[in-house]
């Protein structure tokens, strides 16, 4: 798609896709341009605060797409139950079934997690915090841990199925945790 055509959100998409593949540090700006599809001229048209800018603007678009899809949907949940498997379907697609690591998750284990602290600390807080209280409606003992428990085993299951570059050992813990869960609830 010519440089013209391509919107901000389509760019910062491509963009996060470098951060994933070579993490922030790596990703070079020719890797950047090239995969956004923007010239440079263009590329600080749209982030003249550079890469911090892009980074700033690929968490956002993240923190964007899990409070529509899994925070508010968890927090407004009337059925715990069906909160809670509409969640894990939706962590499922957007990790592509264990083949697609989370950012954020990358960003809070290297050197930007200093950089961008707040937001990887609330991204992950607030997952907790959602899904806790989706199972405290439900009748959940230790709603809280329960919730813990769950988001360290997802990343745990990213982390391990790309390590073995084995993406359905995410899917089988996916479901193991999905059952645990809907077992919590009263």
């Amino acid at each position: 798609m010519p440089a013209a055509l391509i919107s901000r959100d389509d760019a910062i998409a491509r963009i996060a896709e470098v951060f994933r593949e070579q993490g922030f540090e790596g990703a070079s700006l020719s890797a950047i341009t090239e995969a956004s599809g923007l010239g440079k001229g263009s590329l600080y048209n749209h982030f003249p605060g550079g890469k911090d800018e892009m980074a700033a603007a690929v968490l956002a678009h993240v923190d964007a797409w899990f409070e529509a899809e899994v925070y508010a949907p968890l927090r407004d949940a009337t059925d715990p139950r069906a909160a809670v498997t509409a969640m894990f379907a939706a962590v499922d697609g957007y990790f592509r079934s264990g083949r697609r690591i989370c950012l954020v998750g990358a960003f809070a284990l290297d050197a930007t997690r200093d950089r961008f602290a707040a937001n990887v600390q609330d991204y992950f807080a607030r997952w907790i915090a959602a899904l806790a209280a989706c199972l405290k409606c439900g009748g959940a003992r230790q709603s809280r841990v329960l919730a813990e428990t769950t988001v360290a085993g997802i990343q745990g299951a990213l982390v391990l199925s790309r390590a073995l570059d084995e993406p359905a050992v995410f899917t089988r813990q996916l479901r193991q945790l999905q059952d645990q869960v809907i077992a919590g609830l009263a």
